[in-house]
Parts: structure tokens; C-alpha cells; sequence
């Protein structure tokens, strides 16, 4: 059981159901040999600025091996929260009033999915940090848009099929170099202001993004996921292992 207190106190809440169609029992299937949210853990562990660390599962099984690494399960998930179909926000939100009945309250959330097994702790830590420096509801972790799919480069279908820019715009940028920054949800971190959650939302009216690397990223949808998975953290288990050596 991990507790801190900071001056901004913040709830890492890792989130992880029973059922998954994509990759059956994917949330404690081994990945690098370890239990997949373990790896969730073992950042969430690591960071220096969550102040406590939960699990919200419907599953006793992940939950008691949650909580053999460490990580707290004070409530189990009800099932109609754990459908396939349930958005996220009312799960973040039942976290916060179970804690918030147990005399627990919290400045923001760090939402942790296990499906990205690449963040790290420092990550964390950046993310809840530009939240707390900032003022903006939510910081969240995003990835570049590549120049083949900006927005002010993809265009939409009406019905009748005529093509218009995503963007509104009329005409296309012309030139590469003159596409503005655009960025696409990365999915590894979320932190969100709580009063921000109580009202009905996990962005707020004003984000921020803390920018990851296409290379420092993998979300696991699919077995070929799991494979590209287990080889990027075996390429930096061997980084690390080569920087230890004298």
C-alpha cells in the first residue's frame, strides 16, 4: 500500500475489467513474464507525485493479484461498470465517490490503463505536474499527427459523397512545412482535475499534452500488439542492462 502526502493530492487509479473480447484475460496474461498490470504498477509505484495507488476491477482474481504487487483494491467494480461497452468516465467517477465515502478526497486523477505497458514513472510524473502547474482541467499524454493524416490534409464524405477538409477549411495547406502542430491521443496517462470528473467530464474545457514518442508507445488491441509489446521491452531491458555494465 503506497500513501503520500503532496501538496497536490493525487489518486493514481488503474483500471482493469475481467472480461476482454480482443485478448481473452488480457489484464493478467504475462507480458515480459509479469502479470500485464504489473507493469501499470510497477510505474504507478515508481512516480513520485501519486499520492495513493488503486485498482478498479470486477474481478477478484485481478484483484488479489493486484494486491500481492502492492496495489490497493478497497471496492470491487459493480458489473454494470464493467460491461464492454461502459465508458470510462463513469468508472473514474465511481472510484471518487467510493474513496470520497471512505473520507478520502483527491485534487486530481491519474487514470492508468494496463493496455500501455511502455509508460513509465517519469511520465507519470510529468503529466501531473503540468496539471498542477498549469491550471488546465486535464493533461494527457498524446502522440504527432504524421503529415499524410492532418486534419488540414484528410478530408470528409457527406452523404452525397462530396469531399470537404476536416478541418472547415476551404482550401488545403499547401505546403508540409506550414501544417500546424497536431497531436492524436497517446492513451499511456490521463490526469484530470476531480472536481473536473464530478461534473461529467475527463478533459474539462482547456487541455494540455505531454508528448510521447511513436517508439515509446504500444496500446494492446491485438496479439501482433503482444508480440511488438514483449519486443520493445526486451530492447530496453537490454539498454538498461548494457548502461549497467562497467
Amino acid at each position: 500500500m503506497i500513501r503520500r502526502r503532496n501538496a497536490f493530492e493525487t489518486l493514481g487509479l488503474i483500471v482493469a475489467r475481467g472480461g476482454s473480447k480482443g485478448i481473452p484475460g488480457k489484464n493478467i496474461r504475462e507480458l515480459d513474464g509479469r502479470p500485464l498490470i504489473a507493469h501499470a504498477a510497477e510505474a504507478a509505484r515508481e512516480a513520485a507525485r501519486l499520492s495513493r495507488i488503486v485498482l478498479s476491477t470486477d474481478s477478484p482474481e485481478i484483484a488479489d493479484i493486484a494486491e500481492d504487487l502492492g496495489i490497493e483494491v478497497p471496492f470491487l467494480r459493480p458489473a454494470e461498470l464493467a460491461r464492454d461497452e461502459t465508458p470510462t468516465l463513469p468508472v473514474v467517477q465511481h472510484a471518487l465517490q467510493a474513496l470520497l465515502q471512505a473520507g478520502a478526497r483527491y485534487d486530481a486523477v491519474c487514470l492508468l490503463q494496463p493496455t500501455h505497458p511502455l509508460r513509465t514513472a517519469a511520465l507519470i510524473d510529468r503529466c501531473v505536474e503540468k496539471l498542477r502547474t498549469s491550471g488546465a482541467d486535464s493533461v494527457f499524454t498524446v502522440t504527432p499527427v504524421p503529415h499524410s493524416f492532418h486534419p488540414n490534409w484528410v478530408y470528409l464524405s457527406d452523404e452525397e459523397g462530396r469531399l470537404e477538409i476536416a478541418t472547415g477549411g476551404r482550401e488545403p495547406v499547401p505546403r508540409r512545412q506550414e501544417l500546424p502542430p497536431a497531436f492524436a491521443r497517446e492513451g499511456s496517462v490521463y490526469v484530470t482535475r476531480a472536481e473536473v470528473i464530478r461534473r461529467g467530464s475527463l478533459y474539462g474545457e482547456s487541455s494540455q499534452g505531454v508528448v510521447v514518442s511513436p517508439g515509446d508507445s504500444v496500446n494492446l488491441d491485438t496479439e501482433a500488439d503482444w508480440e511488438e509489446a514483449e519486443r520493445r521491452l526486451a530492447e530496453r531491458a537490454r539498454r538498461v542492462s548494457e548502461q549497467d555494465e562497467p
